[in-house]
């Protein structure tokens, strides 16, 4: 069925199309604002320090931040929050390809493949979360043998500094909170969007 209909002898686009369209112009929302940040909050930090991580770089939440996270984090033995790391370099153009895609699909295919690109889309976004807990998990738990300081559990093992995903972690006198922001949000709701749009599609297509 064609993606246009007549009205009062005028060419519109389905509402359908239009959300679709919508979702995807959306993720340009990605390479604007961050996508997640990581705050710690202590005694010794009257404000809250922390750090941005965008889709293409890790930035202080405030000036020199990340330079006392990382002279903190040395006394403990973990290694130095980079400015860089191999996936800043894939990841902008995962995002543009997803955007180009989406936007062939909304002009070129029906309803159908709009639930195609979601999925394509949610997959890719569960891969990177996966990336970033494997980042998480090796930041705080493979700690130098010679660390200046050593904490231990219980039980005799060592201390995990990992934060957490997604949510609030208290670490000795530290509470760090790991959250998304904007630029997840416009991911998110592009993605929603394009997920509404496939059903409201086929509704278009059986009326």
């Amino acid at each position: 069925m064609s993606p246009f209909f007549l009205n009062n002898n005028k060419i519109l686009m389905k509402k359908s199309k239009v959300l679709m369209l919508v979702g995807v112009l959306l993720l340009f929302g990605v390479y604007l604002f961050p996508l997640w940040n990581i705050t710690l909050e202590a005694p010794q930090y009257p404000d809250p320090i922390g750090m941005n991580i965008h889709v293409n770089k890790i930035a202080d939440m405030n000036p020199n931040d990340i330079k006392n996270i990382n002279i903190m984090n040395h006394y403990v033995g973990m290694k130095d929050i980079p400015e860089k790391i191999p996936e800043f370099g894939v990841f902008p153009y995962v995002v543009a390809f997803m955007i180009v895609t989406g936007l062939l699909i909304a002009f070129k295919a029906n309803y159908k493949w709009y639930l195609a690109w979601f999925i394509m889309a949610s997959l890719i976004g569960i891969a990177g979360m996966y990336d970033f807990y494997l980042w998480e998990y090796d930041y705080g738990n493979n700690l130098h043998d010679k660390a200046a300081i050593k904490f231990t559990n219980p039980d005799g093992s060592p201390l995990a500094y990992q934060p957490p995903l997604w949510g609030t972690k208290t670490i000795l006198n530290f509470v760090a909170h790991s959250y998304p922001r904007l630029g997840a949000y416009f991911l998110f709701v592009g993605m929603f969007l394009t997920f509404i749009a496939h059903f409201l599609g086929k509704k278009e297509a059986k009326s």
